[in-house]
């Protein structure tokens, strides 16, 4: 392999000081902006949105200030097709999707990945949060980075071994702090630049607003019931309503009700008590085992159904046909379909996949 790098630049200062690390190792990089969706095609009209002509701008600058390549890449259409669509379609269906997974997934370390082999480059680097390493036997390994407070090896899990024996995160040992002085130091204009909006594409989080936008369909009223099926009042659309939500619910009640689930056939949500929004075992399919190369038995993990949940004691199993049984020593809240389960065992992500059910024992 050669030391050609193509570095992911979004114009933010985690991969701007990213380039400059890899610049100082000796690693021949290249600077890349994705451009992944037009502002107005998302209904969007703010100059400082995600994918704004500044950011480019912004990572052009560093790149000069580098010596390196720049160059802007129009992935709009895989952006759609990978993140876009399948964020609206899960949505629909009544789960809960996380685009930052799917984009990390199917745009960077697949699209862009192969962008970087077709033009001989060997390697391809992100400012992400984490750490790779390889073991004895080979094999690669996610770690969680330094900064626990910035750690990114849960939107990471789906990672293949070709990925992760390819990509370089050199922030993984960096405090965000630490970064920004670095920035700073060298004279970059984006040193102070706030932090990305979690969904891009949706930066004010009105995701009903976005799905209707996007689809041209109206999502109408439907019924409220409770725990026993009765229709207890009326909402405005199911889509509009998330697994947890206790306020904005348009209606009160005597008792704190919360949503418990949602049918999107029927368009109806039911609200419980709180204790209904706990569950003991998830399972999930399409795993990827980071650390292991086949799981057959029962392990001990800590387990993450959010990005910034903190870890909870568990226990791993597959149950066959790649589905992957997790039962967590203490109930969890919210946990929800679509959403990703990351596992670890200590600083190492174990493996992940896709909730596909909750139960409450």
């Amino acid at each position: 392999m050669n030391n050609r790098v193509m570095v992911a630049m979004s114009g933010g200062v985690d991969s701007s000081v990213a380039a400059l690390m890899l610049k100082r190792q000796g690693w021949d990089c290249t600077g890349v902006t994705m451009k992944l969706f037009g502002n107005e095609d998302v209904g969007l009209t703010r100059e400082d949105a995600c994918c704004s002509l500044s950011d480019a701008a912004d990572a052009r600058s560093v790149s000069s200030m580098l010596n390196m390549d720049h160059f802007v890449f129009n992935m709009s259409r895989e952006f759609e097709e990978s993140v876009v669509d399948r964020f609206v379609s899960e949505y629909i269906a009544g789960r809960t999707p996380n685009p930052c997974i799917d984009c990390n997934r199917f745009v960077k370390f697949e699209k862009l990945f192969a962008k970087a082999v077709a033009t001989g480059h060997d390697y391809i680097a992100t400012g992400h949060y984490a750490r790779i390493s390889r073991e004895i036997s080979g094999r690669y390994i996610l770690r969680k980075a330094r900064d626990a407070s910035k750690d990114q090896s849960y939107v990471l899990y789906s990672m293949t071994q070709e990925q992760l024996s390819r990509a370089l995160l050199p922030l993984g040992d960096l405090l965000k702090s630490e970064v920004r002085e670095i920035a700073a130091a060298h004279g970059f204009r984006n040193a102070n630049k706030r932090e990305s909006q979690d969904i891009c594409f949706v930066p004010d989080g009105n995701y009903a607003d976005f799905i209707e936008r996007r689809t041209g369909r109206v999502f109408g009223p439907g019924y409220f019931l409770d725990e026993n099926g009765r229709a207890i009042g009326r909402h405005r659309g199911c889509i509009r309503y998330t697994i947890g939500q206790r306020r904005g619910l348009g209606m009160g009640f005597s008792k704190r009700k919360f949503v418990c689930s949602k049918n999107h056939a029927e368009n109806t949500v039911t609200l419980g008590n709180e204790d209904s929004l706990y569950s003991k075992v998830l399972y999930a399919d399409d795993i990827n085992l980071v650390a292991a190369e086949r799981f057959d038995g029962r392990a001990r993990v800590a387990a993450r159904t959010r990005y910034r949940q903190e870890e909870q004691p568990a226990i791993a199993e597959m149950t066959g046909d790649d589905i992957m049984r997790v039962e967590f020593d203490v109930p969890q809240r919210a946990a929800a379909s679509g959403q990703a389960v990351v596992l670890y065992v200590g600083d190492v992500v174990f493996g992940g996949g896709t909730i596909v059910e909750t139960r409450a024992k």
